[in-house]
């Protein structure tokens, strides 16, 4: 396999290197690629659990009514902006 990088790409590579952080560029590029690949693994084989809580309480604030129309949000932002930007 052939692996073409951008100069930006290739110096990144080498300062890390020359730093001590890699001990050569092949060794950045499967350690990067590594690394890659777990994260995505993780992401593919989550059940997003995590997420239910979330979504149930988004769900019963719905069913009280207590939302916000598009337009009351951006108006609340626009208001918060204003007051950051000193306006």
């Amino acid at each position: 396999m052939t692996l073409t990088l951008t100069p930006e790409q290739e110096a990144w590579l080498a300062a890390h290197v020359a730093s001590g952080d890699f001990a050569s560029t092949e060794d950045a590029i499967h350690r990067m690629i590594a690394a890659g690949m777990a994260e995505r693994a993780e992401l593919e084989h989550d059940d997003l659990t995590w997420a239910k809580p979330y979504v149930d309480e988004a769900i019963a604030d719905v069913e009280l009514g207590e939302v916000l129309t598009l337009e009351d949000h951006d108006t609340r932002i626009d208001t918060l902006m204003s007051k950051l930007e000193g306006k």
